[in-house]
């Protein structure tokens, strides 16, 4: 259910898409490297992907995160 606020809590925030986009990038460059036969970057990926975890959960301790200070939700009409 929303609120008149939005609908907070699910991850529209700096912290979040930072974390996502950064996975994402190691998921898909990752998967490349796994058909090319390429051990070691497919474990460089999946650095990146934790990488990506750590940078979005220190992010939204940072304040960017949905209920954080540096946080201004946008308004929806």
């Amino acid at each position: 259910m929303s609120t008149q606020h939005g609908d907070p809590g699910h991850g529209d925030s700096p912290a979040a898409w930072t974390a996502v986009v950064v996975m994402l990038i190691g998921i898909a460059a990752g998967t490349v490297f796994f058909f090319l036969h390429m051990p070691t970057m497919v474990w460089v990926c999946a650095g990146v992907v934790v990488v990506g975890w750590l940078l979005g959960w220190i992010l939204s301790k940072a304040g960017f995160g949905v209920n954080g200070p540096k946080f201004a939700p946008k308004v929806h009409d």
